[in-house]
């Protein structure tokens, strides 16, 4: 259960960081409010898991995958371009999240 809520932690900073791109620098009202609806939420999951997990290993994990998401995302939803060396350091530290995981003695 600990690592869903990490996941759902993770989903939350996804969302809230999208969420603040849309809001064109807080003029737009309903962005605004996920971003900070979101980055509470996120924060609280965060700390949930924390109870559990170890600081690093989870904050880790929970900004790594808000750059995993946010990188797709924008390439997807803002049409961002990313260069060849940009794709593999995601990739790097995709291999570095799945490690951290695949390490965790819990």
């Amino acid at each position: 259960m600990k690592w869903i809520i990490l996941l759902i932690a993770g989903a939350l900073e996804i969302t809230w960081a999208v969420a603040m791109k849309m809001s064109n620098g807080f003029t737009v009202l309903v962005p605004s409010i996920v971003t900070g609806v979101g980055y509470i939420a996120s924060a609280v999951f965060l700390a949930i898991a924390l109870k559990q997990l170890p600081l690093g290993t989870a904050y880790a994990m929970w900004t790594g995958m808000g750059i995993l998401g946010t990188t797709l995302l924008g390439v997807f939803l803002f049409h961002e371009k990313l260069s060849v060396p940009q794709v593999i350091c995601v990739m790097l530290i995709v291999l570095g999240i799945a490690g951290l995981k695949i390490l965790a003695k819990e």
